[in-house]
């Protein structure tokens, strides 16, 4: 699976999946579960760069002592909406706030798409940003209106 960045505005970003086939209703399935589960994760503040105290301790984490304190003094890392999935032929996008989550977010999604490619949805490309010359953005019914959803 090859991996393409564009022009990337974290509160107002598309992301793009092309596959080698038309996916099957599982397919879609597998996908979306993948995109919903990540999306819960950070707006649930998961995906917080300025807490990794786990990560930072390196290899031996037993008996590691967590600052509960440090934690909740890091920023607030939210995503903020998700717009539903839509397909057409071989391409799948779907929009989305990442709000003032951290880079590792995706990440996380990179990496879990590249197995899902490997071992159950062949995945050609998964383009993060930017438009589609061919599927204008503006025909999208999933996502808010940019407009009104800022005021």
């Amino acid at each position: 699976m090859q991996v393409i960045f564009r022009e990337f505005d974290p509160f107002n970003v598309w992301f793009w999946l092309e596959f080698e086939m038309v996916p099957s209703e599982q397919e879609k399935q597998y996908v979306e579960e993948v995109f919903d589960s990540w999306f819960f994760l950070g707006k649930l503040g998961g995906f917080n760069a300025e807490n990794l105290q786990v990560q930072e301790t390196g290899v031996d984490i037993s008996y590691m002592d967590y600052d509960g304190q440090s934690a909740e003094a890091s920023m607030m890392a939210l995503m903020h909406n998700m717009g539903q999935f839509e397909y057409q032929g071989l391409w799948a996008r779907c929009w989305l706030d990442l709000g003032t989550s951290d880079a590792i977010a995706l990440d996380v999604l990179i990496n879990a798409l590249t197995q899902l490619a490997q071992e159950y949805v062949p995945i050609r490309q998964f383009i993060i940003g930017g438009e589609n010359e061919d599927w204008p953005v503006e025909d999208s019914e999933s996502r808010p209106d940019f407009a009104d959803y800022n005021s």
